[in-house]
Protein backbone atom coordinates (compact mmCIF):
# COMPACT_ATOMS: atom_id res chain seq x y z
CA UNK A 1 0.00 0.00 0.00
CA UNK A 2 1.43 2.77 -1.36
CA UNK A 3 1.43 6.06 1.80
CA UNK A 4 -0.49 9.20 0.72
CA UNK A 5 1.56 11.81 -1.11
CA UNK A 6 1.58 14.15 1.86
CA UNK A 7 3.94 11.16 3.53
CA UNK A 8 7.21 12.45 3.25
CA UNK A 9 9.18 10.96 6.38
CA UNK A 10 9.27 7.45 8.21
CA UNK A 11 7.64 8.66 11.23
CA UNK A 12 5.08 9.97 9.27
CA UNK A 13 4.52 6.88 7.05
CA UNK A 14 4.41 4.78 10.18
CA UNK A 15 1.72 7.18 11.58
CA UNK A 16 -0.28 6.61 8.51
CA UNK A 17 -0.34 3.02 9.18
CA UNK A 18 -3.39 1.39 11.41
CA UNK A 19 -2.14 1.10 14.73
CA UNK A 20 -1.16 -2.89 14.88
CA UNK A 21 0.92 -2.58 11.30
CA UNK A 22 2.16 1.14 12.71
CA UNK A 23 3.30 -0.86 16.15
CA UNK A 24 5.19 -3.94 13.50
CA UNK A 25 6.06 -1.53 10.99
CA UNK A 26 7.88 0.39 14.06
CA UNK A 27 9.34 -2.42 15.87
CA UNK A 28 10.88 -4.01 13.03
CA UNK A 29 12.46 -0.44 12.02
CA UNK A 30 13.95 -0.25 15.32
CA UNK A 31 15.90 -3.51 14.71
CA UNK A 32 17.23 -2.47 11.60
CA UNK A 33 17.72 1.53 12.96
CA UNK A 34 20.06 -0.67 15.97
CA UNK A 35 22.08 -2.93 13.39
CA UNK A 36 22.33 -0.45 10.17
CA UNK A 37 26.12 0.11 9.70
CA UNK A 38 26.94 3.92 9.45
CA UNK A 39 26.74 5.38 5.78
CA UNK A 40 23.49 4.45 4.91
CA UNK A 41 20.67 7.00 5.45
CA UNK A 42 17.09 6.86 6.78
CA UNK A 43 14.62 8.00 4.13
CA UNK A 44 11.11 7.14 2.02
CA UNK A 45 11.79 5.27 -1.07
CA UNK A 46 9.64 4.06 -3.42
CA UNK A 47 6.61 4.18 -0.70
CA UNK A 48 8.77 2.80 1.74
CA UNK A 49 11.16 3.07 4.49
CA UNK A 50 14.57 2.44 3.12
CA UNK A 51 17.97 2.82 4.02
CA UNK A 52 19.84 4.15 1.00
CA UNK A 53 23.70 5.39 0.64
CA UNK A 54 22.27 9.21 -0.86
CA UNK A 55 23.14 10.68 -4.08
CA UNK A 56 25.20 13.10 -2.26
CA UNK A 57 27.37 10.28 -1.49
CA UNK A 58 26.94 8.07 -4.61
CA UNK A 59 25.34 9.53 -7.47
CA UNK A 60 26.42 6.99 -10.48
CA UNK A 61 23.36 4.63 -10.41
CA UNK A 62 21.95 3.27 -13.52
CA UNK A 63 17.90 4.89 -12.16
CA UNK A 64 19.64 8.02 -10.61
CA UNK A 65 17.94 6.66 -7.38
CA UNK A 66 19.17 6.11 -4.10
CA UNK A 67 21.48 2.64 -3.37
CA UNK A 68 18.93 0.72 -1.53
CA UNK A 69 20.11 -1.67 1.03
CA UNK A 70 17.26 -2.22 2.99
CA UNK A 71 13.59 -1.08 2.84
CA UNK A 72 10.35 -1.85 5.30
CA UNK A 73 6.40 -2.01 4.13
CA UNK A 74 3.10 -2.23 4.65
CA UNK A 75 1.21 -4.56 2.03
CA UNK A 76 -2.35 -5.07 1.75
CA UNK A 77 -2.20 -8.16 3.54
CA UNK A 78 1.56 -8.53 5.20
CA UNK A 79 4.79 -6.56 5.91
CA UNK A 80 7.97 -6.82 3.78
CA UNK A 81 11.20 -6.58 4.88
CA UNK A 82 13.79 -6.00 1.66
CA UNK A 83 16.69 -7.46 2.09
CA UNK A 84 18.95 -6.79 -0.55
CA UNK A 85 21.92 -8.01 0.88
CA UNK A 86 20.31 -11.59 0.90
CA UNK A 87 19.25 -10.80 -2.78
CA UNK A 88 22.56 -10.20 -4.12
CA UNK A 89 24.90 -12.43 -1.80
CA UNK A 90 23.91 -16.24 -1.68
CA UNK A 91 26.01 -16.84 1.83
CA UNK A 92 23.15 -14.02 3.03
CA UNK A 93 20.32 -15.95 1.81
CA UNK A 94 21.68 -19.34 2.66
CA UNK A 95 22.21 -17.49 6.46
CA UNK A 96 18.64 -16.03 6.12
CA UNK A 97 17.12 -19.49 5.41
CA UNK A 98 19.34 -21.20 8.08
CA UNK A 99 18.16 -18.39 10.85
CA UNK A 100 14.51 -19.27 9.90
CA UNK A 101 14.84 -22.64 10.74
CA UNK A 102 17.04 -22.74 13.39
CA UNK A 103 13.99 -20.85 14.96
CA UNK A 104 11.24 -22.99 13.71
CA UNK A 105 9.79 -19.95 11.73
CA UNK A 106 8.40 -20.31 8.43
CA UNK A 107 10.23 -18.35 5.32
CA UNK A 108 8.03 -16.66 3.46
CA UNK A 109 9.92 -15.05 0.57
CA UNK A 110 10.16 -12.93 -2.36
CA UNK A 111 13.10 -12.39 -4.50
CA UNK A 112 14.65 -10.02 -2.20
CA UNK A 113 11.52 -9.92 0.47
CA UNK A 114 10.63 -11.21 3.14
CA UNK A 115 6.75 -11.25 3.77
CA UNK A 116 5.63 -11.43 7.84
CA UNK A 117 2.52 -10.20 9.71
CA UNK A 118 4.42 -9.48 12.98
CA UNK A 119 7.78 -9.29 14.60
CA UNK A 120 7.44 -12.59 16.01
CA UNK A 121 7.09 -13.95 12.68
CA UNK A 122 11.21 -12.98 12.06
CA UNK A 123 14.59 -13.93 13.48
CA UNK A 124 15.38 -10.82 14.69
CA UNK A 125 18.88 -11.53 16.29
CA UNK A 126 19.82 -12.98 12.88
CA UNK A 127 18.15 -10.50 10.69
CA UNK A 128 19.93 -7.82 12.78
CA UNK A 129 23.43 -9.45 12.00
CA UNK A 130 22.94 -10.07 7.94
CA UNK A 131 22.06 -6.23 7.83
CA UNK A 132 25.12 -5.03 9.81
CA UNK A 133 27.20 -7.24 7.71
CA UNK A 134 27.33 -5.52 4.80
CA UNK A 135 28.96 -2.09 4.82
CA UNK A 136 28.04 0.94 2.63
CA UNK A 137 31.53 0.70 1.09
CA UNK A 138 31.06 -3.17 0.48
CA UNK A 139 27.60 -2.19 -1.00
CA UNK A 140 28.80 0.31 -3.31
CA UNK A 141 31.65 -2.48 -4.25
CA UNK A 142 28.91 -4.94 -4.52
CA UNK A 143 26.65 -2.62 -7.27
CA UNK A 144 29.55 -1.60 -9.24
CA UNK A 145 30.47 -5.38 -9.70
CA UNK A 146 26.96 -6.10 -10.82
CA UNK A 147 26.74 -3.38 -13.21
CA UNK A 148 29.68 -4.56 -14.78
CA UNK A 149 27.74 -7.85 -16.02
CA UNK A 150 25.20 -5.97 -17.49
CA UNK A 151 25.34 -4.84 -21.19
CA UNK A 152 25.78 -1.55 -20.63
CA UNK A 153 28.65 -2.28 -18.18
CA UNK A 154 30.28 -4.97 -20.64
CA UNK A 155 30.08 -2.02 -23.56
CA UNK A 156 32.07 0.28 -21.10
CA UNK A 157 34.51 -2.53 -20.12
CA UNK A 158 34.77 -3.21 -24.06
CA UNK A 159 34.95 0.79 -24.74
CA UNK A 160 38.02 0.87 -21.72
CA UNK A 161 39.69 -2.26 -23.21
CA UNK A 162 39.90 -4.01 -19.89
CA UNK A 163 38.98 -7.64 -20.25
CA UNK A 164 35.66 -8.54 -19.02
CA UNK A 165 34.86 -10.48 -15.22
CA UNK A 166 33.43 -13.42 -16.92
CA UNK A 167 36.60 -13.45 -19.08
CA UNK A 168 38.83 -13.02 -15.66
CA UNK A 169 36.86 -16.17 -14.02
CA UNK A 170 37.91 -18.06 -17.24
CA UNK A 171 41.51 -17.18 -17.11
CA UNK A 172 41.77 -18.51 -13.78
CA UNK A 173 39.74 -21.67 -14.01
CA UNK A 174 42.44 -21.94 -16.45
CA UNK A 175 45.43 -21.67 -14.40
CA UNK A 176 43.92 -23.69 -11.66
CA UNK A 177 43.64 -26.76 -14.06
CA UNK A 178 47.11 -26.76 -14.97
Amino acid sequence: MKPPSSVKTPAQYIASLPADRAKTIATVRTLVNKHIPSGYDECLVWGTIGWTIPLSRYPDTYNKQPLCYVALSSQKNYCSLYLMGAFWSASQLEQLKAAFKAAGKKLDMGKCCVHFESPDDLPLEAIGKLISAISSEKWIEMYEQSRLMTKAGQAKIAKQGTPTASKVAKRADTKRRR
